[in-house]
Formats: structure tokens, C-alpha cells, sequence
């Protein structure tokens, strides 16, 4: 029987096969609060549960101090059949699957050794797609969706939110044209519903060996647009800027603190010799660095992003062109913020000012701390200039 035409993409939950007793431990674990973001289960300790960043030992659940056996029989229970994750944590003590419980919530999972044990964290992954206002992210953002081809990045540290946003912007383009989108993920975190678009969804080690192979077979698959969860070598980045030029649109992200060190990142792939030809490359085909930080609220109800925003003009490309980074480009997108664009301190000045996080962790959080101090000049306090100082 044929599926509707608005299945989404397989759903690898394990439901009908998961353990009842880690199945009850899991529930309980995430009704310890709603803004529950990760479980952790180490040995020594009960399980645990992140919530605003702080760690929650779970004692409600008659579990108790978890062993060395019980965290090898839960990392057992979520890696389950996979053998490329079970290789790959006998060979590099790390691995990274994705984990479903049906109707309930679904998992990003890291299982790694540590002390000869295993340890486990569950990323807590929302089954609704989340848009770019739910996110917090500036509206026009949007603007990424009718894009017809190029490449598009989010850069980010660890837990930066960048899988979200790759998210919401894959939801934009869902809502707007009737494309084919191919995703290649490590691994799937969100499962995306056809709505006008066809989304096809590729898990690495599932259903593609690599992101190179899954790419260079994604040119053959007719898609409009491409999302690639990370870029992390050469090959990768090569092939994407291949399908840039043949007229796709892709998504992609990188581990990266913002858009200087994005591109100095990008070029460090390639030998100093091939870094001309790469610069213009990618002043060609760059559209778009989305870099992103999340700061505590003031009103302590989650966490905020602040965006630094790099579009590609005459201006910006001419740097990436001439190899000019550091302060030239950050001074060409101050200059340019009619046209879109925004550094961190621009977006942190505002998160300030509107009372959305308080100036201590803004300053923590800025690329230059003093320069943002001067920007919001006269609205600082004697309680300003110490958190400064502290930033320092």
C-alpha cells in the first residue's frame, strides 16, 4: 500500500524491540522537567538530566548509583544492530547513533569510554520542526529559502543549537517552493514531513557509507536543494562547492566560533598554494555564514541565540577575494548592516538593551568585550564596568 503523499522521513525508533525497564527509566527521566535538553548516564552516578545547563541527579526512580555493567547495558540497548557504531566505538571509544521512542521523543546519542567504562548523552531532539521565529532567530533569515543556488553555512560551537537552525531553514523552504530536498545527517535528528516539498533523508553509516559518496550521489538524484549536517574535510567541501556551481543550493554547518574563523576553516583544507583558486571559489559561491552563540535569558527561561550575520556583496566578496579577514571584513559588515548583515556585538548590544540577557554574560560572550562596553556607552553602570573587567 502506498505511503501518503505526507509521510515523513523513516523513523528509526526501537520501540517494539526497546527494553520496557530503559523505556520506563527514559519517560521518567524526561518528566522531571519540560525543558529537559539532555540525559546522562555515568558510572558512580545516578542518571542525570540537564536543564538550563545545570545537571539533576534523578532519584525518584529507584534506580540509584548507576555501574560500570548498567551504562554498558543501556549504551548496548541504544546502539542495538549498528555495526558501523559498534566498530567505531571498539576503534575510536566514540560513537553517535540516533534513537526513537514512538509517539514520546527522540534522541541525538553520544556513547563513549571513559576509565575503561562506557558513558552515555542523550540529546534531547524536539519532534516538532522548530521555524526561525521559535528559535529566536532574526526574521530575515527567511530570505534564505529563495535562494536558487549557492552555499549556505551555520557556524557554531558544541550545543550552539546549529542542527536547529539547519532545521528551520530546510522548514522554510518546505513552506515555500515545491522542491526536492536531499539531506545527507549524522545522524537524523529531525524528521521533516513532505508539506510542498519531497525531503529525503540519509543517515551516514545507515544509508551511505560517506558524506562524499552520499553527496557525489546526490547530484545524480535531481535535487533543488542539498543539506549536509557538517563539513569536515576536504573532499566534502569540494564536492559541495561542485554542487554549488551546477546550480543546487546547499545547506551545510561547521564547528567553528564565526565567520573569520569559518573561512580561515575552509581554506585550511587546502594547501597554501590552492588557497587563491579557493577564495574565489567561495567568494562565488558563499552566500550566507550564519555564526551563532546561546546566552543565558535574564528571566532564566532558557537560552537565547545572538547571531553574527555575513552576507555575500561586492564588499565582502571583494575580502574573501583578496584574502582580507580579521577586522576588514567585521569593519565591511558594520558598514553594510542595511543590507542584512550583523556582527556578535551588534546583536549582543541589542539582546542588552531590551533587557533580553544581562550585560555580564553579554560581555562573556562578545568578540570584543571592550568595544561592545562602548557601544552601549552611557547606558553601562559602575556594575558594567566590573563585569567587564571580569570578561577580561
Amino acid at each position: 500500500m502506498a505511503k501518503p503523499a505526507n509521510s515523513a522521513a523513516p523513523n528509526r525508533e526501537h520501540s517494539p524491540r526497546v527494553n520496557s525497564a530503559i523505556h520506563d527509566l527514559l519517560i521518567g527521566m524526561l518528566e522531571v522537567s519540560p525543558k529537559v535538553s539532555d540525559l546522562v548516564f555515568s558510572p558512580g552516578r545516578p542518571p542525570q538530566v540537564q536543564v538550563n545547563r545545570a545537571l539533576i541527579p534523578v532519584e525518584t526512580l529507584s534506580v540509584g548509583i548507576l555501574s560500570a555493567d548498567d551504562t554498558r547495558r543501556i549504551a548496548s540497548e541504544l546502539i542495538g544492530d549498528n555495526k558501523n557504531a559498534i566498530a567505531a566505538l571498539r576503534e575510536h571509544g566514540a560513537c553517535d547513533v540516533s534513537y526513537g521512542l514512538a509517539r514520546v521523543a527522540r534522541f541525538r546519542v553520544n556513547v563513549f569510554i571513559q576509565r575503561g567504562s562506557c558513558a552515555v548523552v542523550m540529546r534531547v531532539v524536539p519532534t516538532k520542526v522548530p521555524d526561525l521565529a521559535s528559535l529566536g532567530l532574526p526574521e530575515h533569515m527567511v530570505e534564505v529559502a529563495d535562494l536558487r543556488d549557492g552555499v549556505v553555512l551555520v557556524a557554531g560551537g558544541a550545543g550552539s543549537g546549529k542542527s536547529s537552525t539547519l532545521a528551520a531553514l530546510v522548514h522554510a523552504i518546505n513552506e515555500r517552493h515545491s522542491y526536492h530536498i536531499v539531506t545527507i545527517e549524522d545522524p537524523i535528528e529531525f524528521l521533516h514531513n513532505h508539506a510542498r516539498c519531497t525531503i529525503h533523508q540519509r543517515e551516514l553509516y545507515c544509508d551511505t557509507p560517506s558524506y562524499s559518496l552520499a553527496l557525489k550521489a546526490a547530484l545524480r538524484q535531481s535535487p533543488n536543494v542539498i543539506v549536509v549536517s557538517e563539513i569536515r574535510d576536504r573532499e566534502t567541501l569540494d564536492t559541495v562547492l561542485e554542487a554549488a556551481e551546477t546550480g543546487h543550493l546547499v545547506l551545510s554547518s561547521l564547528h567553528t566560533a564565526d565567520s573569520v574563523k569559518t573561512l580561515d576553516r575552509l581554506l585550511s583544507y587546502f594547501p597554501p598554494a590552492e588557497h587563491p583558486a579557493m577564495r574565489n571559489r567561495l567568494a562565488r559561491n558563499l552566500r550566507h555564514v550564519f555564526s551563532q552563540r546561546l546566552l543565558p535569558r535574564r528571566d532564566g527561561e532558557g537560552r537565547v541565540p545572538a547571531v553574527e550575520i555575513l552576507k555575500l556583496n561586492s564588499h565582502t566578496r571583494e575580502c574573501i577575494e583578496e584574502g582580507v579577514h580579521g577586522e576588514l571584513l567585521l569593519g565591511a559588515m558594520e558598514r553594510d548592516r542595511n543590507d542584512g548583515m550583523q556582527t556578535f556585538d551588534d546583536d549582543l548590544a541589542r539582546l542588552v538593551r531590551t533587557g533580553i540577557v544581562d550585560l555580564e554574560h553579554a560581555l562573556l560572550s562578545a568578540s570584543n568585550p571592550a568595544r561592545l562596553r562602548d557601544r552601549l556607552g552611557h547606558e553601562l553602570d559602575g556594575e558594567s564596568g566590573r563585569a567587564l573587567g571580569a570578561s577580561r
